[in-house]
């Protein structure tokens, strides 16, 4: 039994899980110690500016600080910090770094798109059994990025990461309260162009099942259940007809930010971006359903992802 400690720091979120891992009898067991999630909007700007900003900075650095607290008192013995679309992206990404260095004494992994996209594959196939003879893809939508993953429960078949986002698409087009059609349609567009350059490397039109994973997808499903409050339990392994996922990414979409807050599962974090996670679920399985001929009607989501595959990368 090992108990490591697993940090993802995107653009829009940092997740800390610590966990056992038990590799014993031939198979690997991943058990929660601690799990949790803030919403510190690492990537505040990076799309314009090209750089963290200040702010940003000192609240993910804070969070980081508490999340070393964290791992001293539950003794895990290895730690990973990954960083992903926002660090990637910045000038001045060395503060950064150096800042998380010092807190953690762990040296802080920018990987890249490629990277991010096998550990999101390896966390939602550590528990979701859609795998079995299918192939899968899954779809790992955050905040400036989103990778593309297909695969099998051998492995990756083939993965691409793009620069398309709930944070990245709002700041650059969804400004108004609720979107203009003019700025839906924008947006809409860079997430066909995206999707067109990830299907040169990744065989979208050979997948047989799709799983969507991270807080847009989650918080979409969410809303299509119409939860009470926000369940993991619920929304894992849920899946959903594609037209009432649409449905509820589209209602998500034309709210204002104030009836969002309002949502019972609604993250305070999320309220201002979830509408651009509504719209690039919604076309990425719209344009699924067209290229599989309408052999995909469904989607299961999945709330092991790869905050999942870095532990599991650790053990």
């Amino acid at each position: 039994m090992t108990r490591v400690a697993a940090i993802d720091c995107g653009t829009n979120s940092i997740r800390l899980l610590i966990a056992d891992i038990d590799r014993s009898n031939g198979s690997t067991a991943l058990t929660d110690v601690h799990r949790e999630m803030r919403v510190v909007r690492l990537g505040q700007g990076v799309d314009a500016t090209g750089e963290l900003a200040p702010e940003a900075l000192e609240r993910t650095l804070a969070a980081t600080a508490d999340y070393a607290r964290l791992i001293k008192e539950h003794g895990a013995g290895r730690v990973r910090f990954v960083a992903t679309s926002a660090s990637r992206d910045a000038r001045n990404r060395d503060v950064f770094v150096d800042g998380v260095r010092d807190l953690l004494g762990v040296e802080p992994e920018v990987i890249s798109g490629d990277e991010e996209a096998a550990l999101s594959f390896a966390g939602a196939s550590s528990v979701l059994p859609v795998l079995d003879g299918q192939q899968v893809l899954v779809v790992d939508l955050g905040g400036g990025s989103t990778e593309f993953v297909v695969g099998t429960a051998a492995g990756v078949t083939a993965a691409k990461s793009v620069d398309i986002g709930c944070v990245r698409l709002t700041e650059r087009h969804l400004r108004n309260d609720p979107p203009t059609a003019g700025q839906i349609a924008a947006a809409e567009a860079d997430v066909d162009e995206a999707m067109a350059r990830a299907g040169r490397d990744v065989p979208l039109e050979q997948a047989t099942a799709v799983v969507g994973v991270a807080g847009s997808v989650t918080t979409i499903t969410a809303h299509a259940l119409r939860l009470p409050e926000y369940s993991p339990d619920a929304i894992h392994g849920a899946e959903l007809p594609i037209a009432e996922i649409r449905d509820a990414a589209t209602d998500l979409l034309d709210m204002t930010r104030a009836r969002r807050a309002a949502l019972p599962y609604m993250h305070p974090g999320r309220v201002d971006v979830i509408g651009a996670g509504g719209l690039v679920w919604r076309r990425i399985l719209e344009r699924m359903g067209e290229l599989s001929s309408g052999r995909i009607t469904a989607a299961t989501a999945s709330e092991h992802d790869i905050l999942d595959g870095i532990a599991l990368s650790i053990g």
